[in-house]
């Protein structure tokens, strides 16, 4: 009862008595389940849920969400199942318990994919009920506050973990207050002999200032009550110590090189005021240009609303900010602020901003089957947008910075971006991967023909733009796997006079058990990634002792048309062009690469594996072109290199690369890397270079 008592005190101030006596029936629950369970510190284990319940009571947090609190690691570190709680109190209870709960059933391949995986199991029990993200910060709070107990490697890993993921969705709920504890106690946890030195010369740089923080307040209230302007509160922000010492290694500078704005915060009754107040300190100091932000009009990702202007102030800049007080209750607890608020008739943005927030991440876990893929995913689009382009219709779309119109495109919805050719930033053409600038207007030009391009990838910001485009790719290589899988199989059963459509059931199953497939695509899909070799299948599925002499007849070959699909490549090796002979080698998780059938890598590859061998063969017409190698050798003249170029683009041929390589003063060996169609195409290039007066030599590869 001695450690529920503080929190009962805390309870009291807001919560009905009955409420109070059912989350004591939680306490005395978990007491019993944590029984003889202790903490590294050596503190029973029943105070850590206590404690997480009086930082969420301190929130004003409803009796459920503390209840929870008290019971969040129920599951996880005792024996009491989920269906004990449900019957003991609720299943809505016993749900969020389990959304808090780590996965103990599923053996991961490592640490980096179990916490993955944990992680997103949490954010989808988050988008179900938000106070779920609320526990675990309380959560992650009190465990950073009693961190010094672990061993140094788990306090680091842990501290990483809290500053990578935790610290910013505390910022992305606009809960600034615990951002901000979160963030200086890693800091602590990682340097501790930084944090230390940098927090004493950071409060005797701060007791020079006193003097001059103190007119500059003054200042500011003879002005506001000159201009008929009552604020309930005019304070000075002090910077904590994170952004300060970020802001020192990312730009490799000393303490005394940061130029150290002081931030002041003006309260007042109403929007109407944050205005005025506004134009008064204007009027006292003048404004910096291109500093001033409107985020009342324009309210920040995760709900902030206030006016921002920097001014001229008395030997240094000043950063002011201007809101109301519920505006100022919000830039503090964010999300919490709404069960802070005793009127709760309309929501609070914060909280109509987190369920956006919530629901694109919705959006995203659904074309991300990868939990590692997903968290990467969610780290990107934890941070704020900062960044407002408008639509040709003048709605308002929120972009983080350095977003491009492809990040644009697929913000206003997926369809749009899949299908974008083309961009007009305020009606001027510009490149897809040109970077937006705030107060744009954006028309994105479609075609439903286009595709996205995997170069996208290259230079997008935003989570959802990536996550769309990686699946599109996953799945285009799926169906071409698929398609490639069927191909090769319906080649090694052709000679046994069976294709893969008429397969017998029973067959089948046999195959699908013996290789722990789960249905025939799955099959089809790693023999076409290289995974699994087709004549094997063949050979399994009709044993040969029933299959005639006759019958064992070599897979047909597999026919090539293009050069478009991803999973047959041409080898770099010795670059195969239409007309060639060749053979195919399975590559595993690549699909098929083609090889000359003389080339020395291929022949040591298939000598030391001979089950990698697939017969291939060029259709008689081909699409598209192939790369090839050329080495010429020739006089060193001058000009010789514009002679060569003119004649290869006389052959309609493309160059994709150039190299030479001087073998005396006399002499040098040019190699091109050129397109061509098939060997005529080639034999016509070859024929045109045999024109040049200085051409010694040409050969189609150096050595295979």
């Amino acid at each position: 009862m001695q450690l529920f008592s503080e929190l009962k005190q805390e309870l009291q101030e807001y919560l009905p008595i009955e409420q109070i006596q059912r989350i004591y029936t939680a306490y005395q629950f978990a007491d019993k389940a944590h029984a003889g369970q202790r903490r590294h510190n050596g503190d029973p284990y029943i105070t850590h849920p206590i404690a997480v319940a009086k930082i969420l009571a301190q929130m004003r947090m409803d009796s459920q969400t503390l209840i929870v609190a008290i019971l969040h690691d129920i599951i996880e570190d005792t024996s009491i199942e989920k269906n004990v709680l449900t019957t003991t109190f609720s299943s809505e209870i016993a749900e969020l318990v389990d959304g808090l709960s780590k996965l103990k059933q599923i053996q991961f391949q490592s640490r980096a994919e179990a916490q993955a995986e944990n992680f997103r199991k949490m954010l989808l029990a988050m988008a179900k009920d938000i106070r779920i993200i609320l526990i675990k910060l309380a959560d992650r709070l009190h465990n950073m506050r009693t961190i010094s107990a672990v061993s140094t490697e788990k306090r680091r890993r842990i501290a990483k973990e809290t500053l990578d993921i935790y610290a910013p969705i505390a910022q992305r709920l606009g809960m600034h207050a615990m951002r901000i504890e979160l963030e200086d106690l890693c800091l602590f946890s990682l340097y501790p002999w930084r944090y230390r030195i940098l927090q004493s010369v950071l409060q005797r740089a701060r007791r020079k200032r006193k003097a001059l923080v103190s007119k500059i307040e003054a200042d500011f209230r003879a002005c506001l009550q000159q201009h008929h302007l009552k604020p309930s509160e005019i304070w000075h922000k002090k910077k904590h110590l994170y952004p300060i010492y970020k802001k020192m290694r990312d730009n490799h500078l000393a303490f005394h090189e940061i130029i150290d704005i002081p931030i002041f915060c003006i309260i007042v009754d109403s929007t109407d005021s944050c205005y005025r107040v506004l134009g008064a300190v204007h009027n006292l100091y003048k404004p910096l240009p291109d500093h001033f932000h409107d985020y009342i009009a324009l309210p920040k990702a995760n709900g902030y609303q206030a006016l921002h202007s920097t001014v001229f102030g008395p030997s240094t800049p000043i950063h002011i900010q201007i809101r109301t007080i519920n505006m100022d209750n919000c830039a503090e607890h964010g999300i919490v602020s709404y069960w802070l608020e005793q009127n709760k008739e309309n929501e609070l943005r914060p909280h109509l901003r987190a369920r956006e927030w919530l629901k694109r991440l919705l959006d995203i876990q659904k074309i991300t089957p990868s939990s590692l893929e997903f968290i990467e995913t969610v780290k990107i689009d934890l941070f704020p947008s900062d960044i407002y382009i408008f639509t040709p219709k003048g709605d308002i779309i929120e972009l983080p910075q350095k977003a491009t119109p492809i990040d644009f495109a697929y913000a206003v919805h997926s369809d749009i971006g899949d299908h974008c050719v083309a961009a007009r930033i305020d009606k001027q053409l510009v490149l897809l991967s040109n970077p937006l600038q705030s107060g744009q207007t954006v028309e994105i030009i479609t075609d439903p023909q286009a595709l996205p391009d995997s170069r996208w990838l290259d230079f997008v910001a935003t989570g959802r733009a990536r996550s769309h485009i990686r699946q599109f790719f996953k799945t285009k290589q799926h169906n071409e796997a698929v398609q490639l899988g069927q191909r090769l199989l319906d080649n090694a059963l052709l000679p046994l006079g069976q294709d893969s459509i008429h397969l017998q059931e029973k067959h089948l199953n046999k195959i699908l058990i013996k290789f722990h497939f789960a249905s025939f695509e799955d099959l089809l899909e790693s023999i076409g990634l290289g995974y699994t070799h087709p004549l094997l299948i063949s050979t399994i599925l009709y044993n040969q002792k029933k299959i005639s002499k006759q019958k064992k007849a070599s897979p047909l070959p597999l026919f090539i048309k293009g050069a478009d699909h991803s999973l047959i490549t041409f080898s770099a090796c010795c670059r195969p062009i239409p007309d060639d002979e060749i053979v195919g080698l399975l590559n595993a998780g690549h699909g098929l690469t083609a090889h000359l059938q003389r080339c020395k890598y291929a022949i040591r590859l298939l000598e030391k594996n001979r089950q990698r061998s697939v017969p291939l063969q060029w259709e008689k017409t081909t699409d598209g072109f192939f790369k090839t190698d050329t080495y010429i050798e020739t006089l060193n003249e001058r000009g010789v290199l514009a002679h060569l170029t003119h004649q290869i683009a006389k052959a309609d041929t493309n160059i994709d690369n150039i190299s030479i390589d001087n073998r005396d003063r006399k002499h040098c060996t040019v190699h091109f890397t050129l397109s061509v169609k098939n060997r005529k195409h080639l034999a016509k290039v070859i024929r045109l270079i045999r024109t040049v007066k200085t051409v010694v030599k040409i050969t189609r590869h150096r050595s295979l």
